[in-house]
């Protein structure tokens, strides 16, 4: 059964945005939202010469640099966990 949605109003650099989110996602987006606002908020405070827009791309590109990071460590924990794996199997060929 598919789980139901609900209607949630965000507000990011001062303008809204109505979603639908499942209920048990309304904690995790809203905190993400905060996280946003206060970057953008930070880059507005270091870069006083920049629009809200600019701003926001930075925010957005700090986002995907640290997304980006993220996923390049999880590929390089699957390569380890693979290697771990085909010398756990050629250990049990020896035992045997």
């Amino acid at each position: 059964m598919e789980e139901e949605t609900k209607s949630m109003t965000v507000n990011i650099a001062g303008r809204s945005y109505p979603l639908r989110v499942k209920e048990d996602d309304k904690v995790s987006i809203q905190q993400v939202v905060d996280d946003i606002n206060e970057k953008v908020k930070d880059f507005q405070l270091t870069y006083i010469n920049k629009d809200k827009q600019d701003c926001l791309a930075m925010a957005l590109l700090t986002y995907a640099v640290d997304y980006n990071k993220i996923k390049q460590d999880n590929d390089v924990s699957e390569k380890v966990n693979q290697k771990v794996d085909h010398l756990e199997s050629m250990i049990d060929e020896i035992i045997k």
